[in-house]
């Protein structure tokens, strides 16, 4: 680990949730396609693979489109509700992810949750994880604009600064599984990790991809922070 006087510091850690910490993408999936069946409505896989990592309200809204004649915050509520019911019977762990984490909470690394799901599930997988695991949670119900928008990273990194005002943002590192995820981390500067599950993410220049988080190490992270830095 490096010094604290270290420019190039790891200085905080943000997580994606579904597909990054826990494999809720199917459960989301199933609850798509279980309430456009139950109105007569074609979605296919297809159709879900291409919404994940998206906003929920951009999902509902493309629901509607297929013919989903119901507000949004219903299919909303409706989609939610049956996630959240599946991760009360099982949670899915990402490989390596909970290993990660508590590495990170012995070496002090703050680690902040940034997802497009709503409160109430984020809550319910933070939950079950030990205390101190997370900072804070930012949440889907929490901005205006949703991934691939910069704006969840950028609220993260402002709650960051009221405790490290200096805090530099190449300095924080992202881990993300989608493409609107990756784009969002991206773009608000932090150093970003992709880590593609469900659907391959393209590879850019300023993005490292990492087959998985099994066996990864708050070292890695490290390194990956300075290797960031080097193309900087």
């Amino acid at each position: 680990m490096a010094s604290s006087t270290d420019p190039f510091r790891l200085r905080a850690v943000l997580w994606d949730m579904d597909g990054t910490l826990v494999d809720t993408e199917p459960y989301w999936i199933a609850a798509e396609r279980s309430l456009m069946d139950g109105h007569g409505l074609r979605w296919t896989l297809a159709d879900s693979e291409a919404m994940v990592g998206q906003a929920l309200p951009t999902v509902a809204a493309a629901m509607r489109e297929r013919g989903l004649d119901l507000p949004i915050r219903t299919i909303l509520d409706t989609v939610i509700g049956d996630v959240l019911a599946a991760v009360r019977r099982e949670i899915p762990w990402r490989p390596g992810a909970r290993e990660l984490l508590d590495q990170l909470r012995a070496a002090a690394v703050p680690c902040a949750l940034v997802t497009m799901s709503e409160a109430v599930l984020a809550r319910a997988v933070a939950d079950q994880l030990p205390e101190g695991s997370f900072a804070f949670l930012v949440t889907g119900d929490m901005v205006t604009h949703g991934k691939p928008h910069p704006e969840p990273y950028e609220r993260a990194l402002a709650v960051l600064r009221r405790a490290e005002p200096d805090l530099p943002t190449p300095a924080v590192v992202a881990l993300e599984d989608s493409v609107p995820g990756v784009e969002s981390a991206r773009s608000s500067g932090v150093t970003t990790i992709a880590i593609p599950h469900v659907v391959p993410v393209p590879h850019h220049p300023d993005v490292q991809q990492w087959e998985t988080l099994a066996g990864s190490t708050v070292a890695d992270l490290q390194q990956a922070l300075r290797a960031r830095a080097a193309l900087t």
